[in-house]
Protein backbone atom coordinates (compact mmCIF):
# COMPACT_ATOMS: atom_id res chain seq x y z
CA UNK A 1 0.00 0.00 0.00
CA UNK A 2 2.93 2.33 0.64
CA UNK A 3 4.02 2.09 -2.99
CA UNK A 4 0.45 2.59 -4.11
CA UNK A 5 0.04 5.77 -2.04
CA UNK A 6 3.35 7.02 -3.39
CA UNK A 7 1.97 6.60 -6.91
CA UNK A 8 -1.24 8.36 -5.86
CA UNK A 9 0.78 11.28 -4.50
CA UNK A 10 2.77 11.62 -7.72
CA UNK A 11 -0.35 11.43 -9.86
CA UNK A 12 -2.04 13.84 -7.45
CA UNK A 13 0.56 16.53 -8.08
CA UNK A 14 0.09 16.04 -11.81
CA UNK A 15 -3.70 16.24 -11.49
CA UNK A 16 -3.46 19.43 -9.44
CA UNK A 17 -1.40 21.02 -12.22
CA UNK A 18 -3.84 19.78 -14.87
CA UNK A 19 -6.90 20.97 -12.94
CA UNK A 20 -5.33 24.35 -12.17
CA UNK A 21 -4.19 24.81 -15.76
CA UNK A 22 -7.61 23.83 -17.05
CA UNK A 23 -9.41 26.21 -14.72
CA UNK A 24 -7.13 29.12 -15.56
CA UNK A 25 -7.37 28.47 -19.30
CA UNK A 26 -11.15 28.16 -19.10
CA UNK A 27 -11.44 31.46 -17.21
CA UNK A 28 -9.07 33.30 -19.56
CA UNK A 29 -10.90 32.08 -22.68
CA UNK A 30 -14.34 32.81 -21.23
CA UNK A 31 -13.56 36.33 -20.08
CA UNK A 32 -11.53 37.23 -23.18
CA UNK A 33 -13.96 35.90 -25.80
CA UNK A 34 -17.47 35.67 -24.32
CA UNK A 35 -20.15 32.96 -24.79
CA UNK A 36 -20.54 33.04 -28.58
CA UNK A 37 -16.84 32.77 -29.44
CA UNK A 38 -16.43 30.13 -26.72
CA UNK A 39 -19.19 28.25 -28.50
CA UNK A 40 -17.36 28.52 -31.82
CA UNK A 41 -14.18 27.14 -30.25
CA UNK A 42 -16.08 24.26 -28.65
CA UNK A 43 -17.81 23.30 -31.91
CA UNK A 44 -14.52 23.51 -33.84
CA UNK A 45 -12.74 21.25 -31.35
CA UNK A 46 -15.46 18.64 -30.84
CA UNK A 47 -14.29 16.37 -33.68
CA UNK A 48 -10.54 16.79 -32.94
CA UNK A 49 -11.31 15.95 -29.30
CA UNK A 50 -12.94 12.71 -30.40
CA UNK A 51 -10.23 11.85 -32.92
CA UNK A 52 -7.35 12.60 -30.57
CA UNK A 53 -8.81 9.90 -28.32
CA UNK A 54 -10.38 7.43 -30.72
CA UNK A 55 -7.96 7.94 -33.62
CA UNK A 56 -5.23 6.44 -31.45
CA UNK A 57 -6.98 3.07 -32.04
CA UNK A 58 -6.74 2.38 -28.32
CA UNK A 59 -3.02 1.79 -28.84
CA UNK A 60 -2.04 3.40 -25.52
CA UNK A 61 -4.21 0.93 -23.65
CA UNK A 62 -3.02 -2.07 -25.67
CA UNK A 63 0.66 -1.04 -25.29
CA UNK A 64 0.14 -0.74 -21.54
CA UNK A 65 -1.44 -4.19 -21.45
CA UNK A 66 1.19 -5.88 -23.67
CA UNK A 67 4.14 -4.31 -21.86
CA UNK A 68 2.63 -5.17 -18.49
CA UNK A 69 2.31 -8.80 -19.58
CA UNK A 70 5.84 -8.68 -21.13
CA UNK A 71 4.60 -10.27 -24.33
CA UNK A 72 6.92 -8.24 -26.60
CA UNK A 73 10.12 -6.27 -26.12
CA UNK A 74 9.95 -2.52 -25.74
CA UNK A 75 11.99 -2.04 -28.92
CA UNK A 76 9.67 -4.16 -31.05
CA UNK A 77 6.65 -2.34 -29.70
CA UNK A 78 8.23 1.05 -30.46
CA UNK A 79 8.94 0.01 -34.05
CA UNK A 80 5.31 -0.99 -34.51
CA UNK A 81 4.10 2.17 -32.80
CA UNK A 82 6.08 4.39 -35.16
CA UNK A 83 4.40 2.76 -38.15
CA UNK A 84 0.95 2.98 -36.64
CA UNK A 85 1.49 6.62 -35.66
CA UNK A 86 2.32 7.72 -39.22
CA UNK A 87 -0.76 5.99 -40.61
CA UNK A 88 -3.23 7.10 -37.95
CA UNK A 89 -1.98 10.70 -38.03
CA UNK A 90 -2.67 11.04 -41.75
CA UNK A 91 -6.03 9.25 -41.66
CA UNK A 92 -7.30 10.99 -38.52
CA UNK A 93 -6.32 14.47 -39.71
CA UNK A 94 -7.97 14.03 -43.11
CA UNK A 95 -11.17 12.56 -41.65
CA UNK A 96 -11.40 15.20 -38.94
CA UNK A 97 -10.85 18.05 -41.41
CA UNK A 98 -13.55 16.62 -43.67
CA UNK A 99 -16.06 16.29 -40.84
CA UNK A 100 -15.59 19.90 -39.77
CA UNK A 101 -15.56 21.31 -43.29
CA UNK A 102 -18.48 19.35 -44.73
CA UNK A 103 -20.68 18.67 -41.69
CA UNK A 104 -20.28 21.79 -39.58
CA UNK A 105 -23.34 23.96 -39.94
CA UNK A 106 -21.65 27.35 -39.96
CA UNK A 107 -17.88 27.25 -39.46
CA UNK A 108 -16.04 26.85 -42.75
CA UNK A 109 -13.19 29.33 -42.31
CA UNK A 110 -10.23 27.35 -43.62
CA UNK A 111 -7.58 28.81 -41.30
CA UNK A 112 -9.60 27.95 -38.18
CA UNK A 113 -10.24 24.39 -39.36
CA UNK A 114 -6.52 23.87 -40.07
CA UNK A 115 -5.63 25.19 -36.61
CA UNK A 116 -8.27 22.95 -35.02
CA UNK A 117 -6.94 19.73 -36.60
CA UNK A 118 -3.22 20.61 -36.43
CA UNK A 119 -2.63 19.17 -32.90
CA UNK A 120 -3.95 15.69 -33.81
CA UNK A 121 -0.63 14.32 -35.12
CA UNK A 122 1.30 15.44 -32.06
CA UNK A 123 -1.40 14.38 -29.61
CA UNK A 124 -1.45 10.86 -31.05
CA UNK A 125 2.32 10.56 -30.68
CA UNK A 126 2.14 11.77 -27.07
CA UNK A 127 -0.64 9.30 -26.36
CA UNK A 128 1.35 6.36 -27.73
CA UNK A 129 4.39 7.33 -25.66
CA UNK A 130 2.27 7.57 -22.53
CA UNK A 131 1.21 3.95 -23.06
CA UNK A 132 4.86 2.89 -22.98
CA UNK A 133 5.52 4.72 -19.72
CA UNK A 134 2.31 3.47 -18.13
CA UNK A 135 3.02 -0.12 -19.17
CA UNK A 136 6.46 0.13 -17.50
CA UNK A 137 4.77 1.71 -14.46
CA UNK A 138 6.84 4.89 -14.87
CA UNK A 139 4.20 7.12 -13.35
CA UNK A 140 6.29 10.32 -13.20
CA UNK A 141 7.00 10.24 -16.94
CA UNK A 142 3.38 9.37 -17.66
CA UNK A 143 2.27 12.33 -15.54
CA UNK A 144 4.54 14.74 -17.42
CA UNK A 145 2.92 13.82 -20.75
CA UNK A 146 -0.41 14.86 -19.24
CA UNK A 147 0.47 18.04 -17.37
CA UNK A 148 3.07 19.69 -19.61
CA UNK A 149 0.68 20.28 -22.56
CA UNK A 150 -1.97 21.63 -20.17
CA UNK A 151 0.49 24.05 -18.54
CA UNK A 152 1.93 25.21 -21.89
CA UNK A 153 -1.56 25.77 -23.30
CA UNK A 154 -2.47 27.89 -20.28
CA UNK A 155 0.65 30.05 -20.57
CA UNK A 156 0.18 30.72 -24.29
CA UNK A 157 -3.58 31.28 -23.90
CA UNK A 158 -2.85 34.09 -21.46
CA UNK A 159 -0.20 35.50 -23.79
CA UNK A 160 -2.30 35.42 -26.96
CA UNK A 161 -5.74 36.27 -25.52
CA UNK A 162 -4.97 38.73 -22.73
CA UNK A 163 -1.83 40.46 -23.98
CA UNK A 164 -2.03 40.17 -27.79
CA UNK A 165 -5.86 39.97 -28.05
CA UNK A 166 -5.58 37.30 -30.75
CA UNK A 167 -9.11 35.91 -30.39
CA UNK A 168 -10.11 32.41 -31.49
CA UNK A 169 -6.95 31.95 -33.55
CA UNK A 170 -4.81 32.68 -30.49
CA UNK A 171 -6.45 30.00 -28.40
CA UNK A 172 -6.23 27.36 -31.15
CA UNK A 173 -2.53 28.17 -31.60
CA UNK A 174 -2.08 27.73 -27.84
CA UNK A 175 -3.58 24.23 -27.97
CA UNK A 176 -1.32 23.38 -30.91
CA UNK A 177 1.78 24.60 -29.05
CA UNK A 178 0.86 22.60 -25.95
CA UNK A 179 0.84 19.32 -27.89
CA UNK A 180 3.69 20.08 -30.30
CA UNK A 181 6.15 21.11 -27.56
CA UNK A 182 5.42 17.88 -25.69
CA UNK A 183 5.95 16.01 -28.96
CA UNK A 184 9.40 17.54 -29.45
CA UNK A 185 10.43 16.66 -25.89
CA UNK A 186 9.32 13.04 -26.30
CA UNK A 187 10.62 12.59 -29.84
CA UNK A 188 14.19 13.35 -28.83
CA UNK A 189 14.03 11.82 -25.35
CA UNK A 190 12.64 8.50 -26.53
CA UNK A 191 14.78 8.73 -29.72
CA UNK A 192 11.92 7.40 -31.78
CA UNK A 193 13.71 8.04 -35.06
CA UNK A 194 15.94 5.04 -34.23
CA UNK A 195 12.90 2.81 -34.34
CA UNK A 196 11.78 3.72 -37.84
CA UNK A 197 11.71 0.62 -40.01
CA UNK A 198 9.83 -0.54 -43.07
CA UNK A 199 9.89 -4.08 -41.75
CA UNK A 200 6.41 -5.06 -40.62
CA UNK A 201 5.97 -7.53 -37.79
CA UNK A 202 2.45 -8.76 -38.37
CA UNK A 203 2.03 -10.46 -34.99
CA UNK A 204 2.80 -7.26 -33.05
CA UNK A 205 0.65 -5.07 -35.29
CA UNK A 206 -2.16 -7.59 -35.01
CA UNK A 207 -2.00 -7.64 -31.23
CA UNK A 208 -1.68 -3.86 -30.94
CA UNK A 209 -4.49 -3.02 -33.34
CA UNK A 210 -6.61 -6.08 -32.60
CA UNK A 211 -6.90 -5.32 -28.91
CA UNK A 212 -6.54 -1.63 -29.70
CA UNK A 213 -9.53 -1.63 -32.06
CA UNK A 214 -11.70 -2.99 -29.25
CA UNK A 215 -10.43 -0.19 -27.03
CA UNK A 216 -10.97 2.31 -29.85
CA UNK A 217 -14.58 1.32 -30.44
CA UNK A 218 -15.17 1.46 -26.71
CA UNK A 219 -13.54 4.91 -26.50
CA UNK A 220 -15.59 6.11 -29.48
CA UNK A 221 -18.87 5.19 -27.78
CA UNK A 222 -17.71 6.71 -24.48
CA UNK A 223 -16.55 9.94 -26.10
CA UNK A 224 -19.69 10.27 -28.19
CA UNK A 225 -21.64 10.23 -24.93
CA UNK A 226 -19.51 13.16 -23.74
CA UNK A 227 -19.41 15.11 -27.02
CA UNK A 228 -22.77 14.35 -28.65
CA UNK A 229 -24.43 17.28 -26.90
CA UNK A 230 -22.05 19.71 -28.61
CA UNK A 231 -22.60 18.16 -32.04
CA UNK A 232 -26.39 18.35 -31.73
CA UNK A 233 -26.29 21.84 -30.22
CA UNK A 234 -24.14 22.95 -33.18
CA UNK A 235 -26.81 21.77 -35.62
CA UNK A 236 -30.02 22.54 -33.72
CA UNK A 237 -29.13 25.54 -31.56
CA UNK A 238 -26.65 28.46 -31.52
CA UNK A 239 -23.02 29.26 -30.73
CA UNK A 240 -24.23 31.16 -27.67
CA UNK A 241 -25.98 28.04 -26.29
CA UNK A 242 -22.87 25.94 -26.99
CA UNK A 243 -20.74 28.44 -25.08
CA UNK A 244 -23.15 28.40 -22.14
CA UNK A 245 -23.28 24.61 -22.08
CA UNK A 246 -19.52 24.16 -22.40
CA UNK A 247 -18.71 26.29 -19.36
CA UNK A 248 -21.30 24.62 -17.13
CA UNK A 249 -20.03 21.21 -18.23
CA UNK A 250 -16.42 22.32 -17.82
CA UNK A 251 -16.87 22.99 -14.10
CA UNK A 252 -18.58 19.72 -13.17
CA UNK A 253 -16.35 17.52 -15.31
CA UNK A 254 -13.38 18.54 -13.19
CA UNK A 255 -15.00 16.48 -10.44
CA UNK A 256 -13.97 13.43 -12.45
CA UNK A 257 -10.35 14.31 -11.83
CA UNK A 258 -10.90 12.96 -8.31
CA UNK A 259 -11.52 9.33 -9.38
CA UNK A 260 -9.05 9.79 -12.22
CA UNK A 261 -6.46 10.47 -9.53
CA UNK A 262 -6.97 6.83 -8.59
CA UNK A 263 -7.91 5.30 -11.94
CA UNK A 264 -4.52 6.02 -13.53
CA UNK A 265 -2.95 3.88 -10.84
CA UNK A 266 -5.76 1.31 -11.12
CA UNK A 267 -4.99 0.88 -14.82
CA UNK A 268 -1.23 0.50 -14.38
CA UNK A 269 -1.46 -1.90 -11.46
CA UNK A 270 -4.37 -3.87 -12.91
CA UNK A 271 -2.42 -4.71 -16.07
CA UNK A 272 0.29 -6.46 -13.99
CA UNK A 273 -1.82 -7.60 -11.05
CA UNK A 274 -1.34 -11.24 -9.98
CA UNK A 275 -4.51 -11.37 -7.86
CA UNK A 276 -7.29 -9.77 -9.85
CA UNK A 277 -10.02 -10.42 -7.26
CA UNK A 278 -8.04 -8.73 -4.46
CA UNK A 279 -7.28 -5.85 -6.77
CA UNK A 280 -10.97 -5.43 -7.63
CA UNK A 281 -11.72 -5.18 -3.91
CA UNK A 282 -9.19 -2.34 -3.75
CA UNK A 283 -10.88 -0.68 -6.73
CA UNK A 284 -14.21 -0.91 -4.93
CA UNK A 285 -12.62 0.74 -1.90
CA UNK A 286 -11.33 3.60 -4.06
CA UNK A 287 -14.74 3.91 -5.67
CA UNK A 288 -16.48 4.36 -2.32
CA UNK A 289 -14.04 7.08 -1.29
CA UNK A 290 -14.45 8.83 -4.66
CA UNK A 291 -18.24 8.77 -4.37
CA UNK A 292 -18.10 10.31 -0.90
CA UNK A 293 -15.76 13.11 -1.97
CA UNK A 294 -17.55 13.86 -5.25
CA UNK A 295 -20.93 13.70 -3.52
CA UNK A 296 -19.83 16.27 -0.94
CA UNK A 297 -18.35 18.58 -3.56
CA UNK A 298 -21.46 18.18 -5.74
CA UNK A 299 -23.64 19.37 -2.86
CA UNK A 300 -21.41 22.42 -2.42
CA UNK A 301 -21.57 23.19 -6.16
CA UNK A 302 -25.34 22.74 -6.13
CA UNK A 303 -25.71 25.39 -3.44
CA UNK A 304 -23.09 27.79 -4.83
CA UNK A 305 -23.40 27.19 -8.58
CA UNK A 306 -24.38 30.74 -9.59
CA UNK A 307 -21.62 32.28 -7.48
CA UNK A 308 -19.08 29.83 -8.89
CA UNK A 309 -20.06 30.69 -12.47
CA UNK A 310 -20.05 34.43 -11.80
CA UNK A 311 -16.70 34.27 -10.03
CA UNK A 312 -15.02 32.26 -12.75
CA UNK A 313 -16.58 33.42 -16.01
CA UNK A 314 -18.50 36.60 -15.28
CA UNK A 315 -22.12 37.67 -15.73
CA UNK A 316 -22.13 36.84 -19.47
CA UNK A 317 -22.20 33.15 -18.49
CA UNK A 318 -24.81 33.32 -15.71
CA UNK A 319 -27.03 30.90 -17.67
CA UNK A 320 -24.34 28.24 -17.22
CA UNK A 321 -25.48 27.94 -13.58
CA UNK A 322 -28.60 25.86 -14.37
CA UNK A 323 -26.53 23.73 -16.77
CA UNK A 324 -24.08 22.99 -13.95
CA UNK A 325 -26.87 22.03 -11.55
CA UNK A 326 -28.56 19.75 -14.09
CA UNK A 327 -25.32 17.90 -14.82
CA UNK A 328 -24.30 17.22 -11.21
CA UNK A 329 -26.43 14.07 -10.57
CA UNK A 330 -25.23 12.43 -13.77
CA UNK A 331 -21.59 13.27 -13.11
CA UNK A 332 -21.84 11.72 -9.64
CA UNK A 333 -23.45 8.49 -10.92
CA UNK A 334 -21.07 8.16 -13.85
CA UNK A 335 -18.22 8.07 -11.32
CA UNK A 336 -19.19 4.40 -10.96
CA UNK A 337 -18.11 3.89 -14.57
CA UNK A 338 -15.07 6.16 -14.40
CA UNK A 339 -13.41 4.16 -11.63
CA UNK A 340 -14.49 0.60 -12.34
CA UNK A 341 -13.95 0.67 -16.10
CA UNK A 342 -10.24 1.26 -15.67
CA UNK A 343 -9.96 -2.01 -13.77
CA UNK A 344 -11.52 -4.06 -16.57
CA UNK A 345 -9.79 -2.10 -19.36
CA UNK A 346 -6.46 -2.71 -17.64
CA UNK A 347 -7.13 -6.45 -17.84
CA UNK A 348 -7.82 -6.26 -21.57
CA UNK A 349 -11.62 -6.34 -21.32
CA UNK A 350 -12.73 -2.95 -22.65
CA UNK A 351 -15.77 -4.39 -24.41
CA UNK A 352 -17.67 -4.56 -21.12
CA UNK A 353 -17.99 -0.77 -21.17
CA UNK A 354 -19.96 -0.91 -24.43
CA UNK A 355 -22.68 -2.96 -22.76
CA UNK A 356 -23.45 0.09 -20.66
CA UNK A 357 -22.42 2.91 -22.99
CA UNK A 358 -24.30 1.85 -26.14
CA UNK A 359 -27.77 1.98 -24.48
CA UNK A 360 -26.75 5.23 -22.76
CA UNK A 361 -25.71 6.71 -26.11
CA UNK A 362 -29.09 5.81 -27.57
CA UNK A 363 -30.83 7.59 -24.69
CA UNK A 364 -28.54 10.58 -25.18
CA UNK A 365 -29.33 10.89 -28.90
CA UNK A 366 -33.10 10.67 -28.43
CA UNK A 367 -33.27 13.13 -25.53
CA UNK A 368 -30.95 15.65 -27.20
CA UNK A 369 -32.96 15.59 -30.43
CA UNK A 370 -36.17 16.17 -28.48
CA UNK A 371 -34.95 18.73 -25.93
CA UNK A 372 -32.25 20.83 -27.60
CA UNK A 373 -34.47 22.67 -30.13
CA UNK A 374 -36.67 24.07 -27.33
CA UNK A 375 -34.38 24.17 -24.32
CA UNK A 376 -30.88 24.62 -25.79
CA UNK A 377 -28.05 24.15 -23.28
CA UNK A 378 -30.41 23.15 -20.44
CA UNK A 379 -31.97 20.43 -22.60
CA UNK A 380 -28.52 19.08 -23.48
CA UNK A 381 -27.54 19.07 -19.80
CA UNK A 382 -30.65 17.13 -18.81
CA UNK A 383 -30.06 14.62 -21.63
CA UNK A 384 -26.48 14.13 -20.45
CA UNK A 385 -27.49 13.53 -16.84
CA UNK A 386 -30.01 10.85 -17.85
CA UNK A 387 -27.47 9.23 -20.19
CA UNK A 388 -24.68 9.31 -17.59
CA UNK A 389 -26.99 7.79 -15.00
CA UNK A 390 -28.00 4.95 -17.32
CA UNK A 391 -24.34 4.26 -18.14
CA UNK A 392 -23.16 4.34 -14.53
CA UNK A 393 -25.89 2.08 -13.15
CA UNK A 394 -25.70 -0.43 -16.01
CA UNK A 395 -21.93 -0.65 -15.69
CA UNK A 396 -22.21 -1.28 -11.94
CA UNK A 397 -24.37 -4.29 -12.76
CA UNK A 398 -21.99 -5.62 -15.43
CA UNK A 399 -18.91 -5.02 -13.28
CA UNK A 400 -20.51 -6.94 -10.43
CA UNK A 401 -21.04 -9.91 -12.76
CA UNK A 402 -17.52 -9.73 -14.22
CA UNK A 403 -15.58 -9.62 -10.94
CA UNK A 404 -18.03 -11.65 -8.85
CA UNK A 405 -18.39 -9.03 -6.14
CA UNK A 406 -21.91 -8.15 -5.01
CA UNK A 407 -23.27 -4.65 -5.58
CA UNK A 408 -23.82 -4.16 -1.84
CA UNK A 409 -20.26 -5.30 -1.23
CA UNK A 410 -18.98 -2.77 -3.79
CA UNK A 411 -20.94 0.19 -2.39
CA UNK A 412 -21.07 -0.49 1.38
CA UNK A 413 -18.82 2.02 3.15
CA UNK A 414 -16.51 0.66 5.84
CA UNK A 415 -14.34 2.32 8.45
CA UNK A 416 -11.40 0.39 7.04
CA UNK A 417 -11.80 2.24 3.72
CA UNK A 418 -9.93 5.15 5.26
CA UNK A 419 -7.16 3.16 6.98
CA UNK A 420 -4.55 3.89 4.27
CA UNK A 421 -5.15 7.61 4.66
CA UNK A 422 -4.99 7.41 8.46
CA UNK A 423 -1.72 5.56 8.16
CA UNK A 424 -0.35 8.15 5.76
CA UNK A 425 -1.34 10.97 8.13
CA UNK A 426 0.26 9.15 11.08
CA UNK A 427 3.51 8.85 9.16
CA UNK A 428 3.44 12.58 8.47
CA UNK A 429 3.18 13.45 12.16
Amino acid sequence: MKGFLSDVFRVGVSKIIIITSGFVTSIVVARALGPEKNGIITSLLVYPTIFMTVGSLGVRQSVTFLLGKEKYSERNLKEALFQIWILTSVVSTILCFSLIYFFSRTHKELSLIVLAVAPITFSLFNTYCSGIYLGKNKISEFNAINWIPAAVTTAFSFLFLVIFKSGIDGYLISVFLGQSIMFLILFFRVQFIEFFTLKITKSILKDLTGLGLVYAVSLLVINLNYQLDIIILEHLSSDFEIGIYSKGANVVQYLWQIPMLFSTIVFARSSISKNSFAFSLKVAQLLRISLLVIGGLSLVLLLLSDWVILGMYGSAFIESGPVLRLLLPGVLILTLFKVMNMDLAGRGRPWVSMKAMVPALGVNVILNMVLVPDYGAKGAAFASTVSYSVAGLLFLWFYNREVRIGIKEILRIRKTDFDPFRGMLNRLK
